[in-house]
């Protein structure tokens, strides 16, 4: 007589790999999220526990509510701004300008100087109170 064992075949599936693979693929499509939405607005926040002086040298425009425009405190009428602009940031690296405009202007008086900067390629920035 001849004993045989029954054994049936069960098939099983097992998830372990499963997880990892999952992680992975999350973790890539977030990445890729992240870089092709060219709309997200990037805000880089340092923190520091001491400061360092930077030897750049910063140019302030500032525009008043009668719309008299200086440059380091010295007035400039609106059609020498770019002549002036041009010859205070010539030889330098990277010139950026901060903005401080009085908060009654209009929009179309920011544009009015940005386009100057964008013309002559400076950066500049817009200073608010905090």
């Amino acid at each position: 007589m001849k004993i045989r064992k029954k054994s049936k075949f069960t098939a099983e599936v097992t998830t372990g790999p499963l997880n990892d693979i999952m992680f992975f693929l999350l973790l890539f499509f977030l990445i890729i999220s992240t870089v092709a939405n060219p709309n997200v607005v990037k805000l880089m926040l340092p923190k520091a526990q001491t400061t360092q002086a930077i030897n750049k040298q910063q140019i302030s425009l500032s525009i008043t509510a009668d719309k008299k425009y200086y440059i380091n405190k010295d007035e400039i009428p609106f059609e020498q701004l770019e002549v002036k602009l041009q010859e205070v940031v010539n030889g330098m690296e990277s010139p950026t300008v901060v903005l401080r405009p009085d908060q009654s202007l209009s929009v179309q008086d920011l544009v009015d100087v940005w386009q100057i900067s964008i013309k002559n390629n400076i950066k500049m920035v817009l200073a608010v109170q905090k």
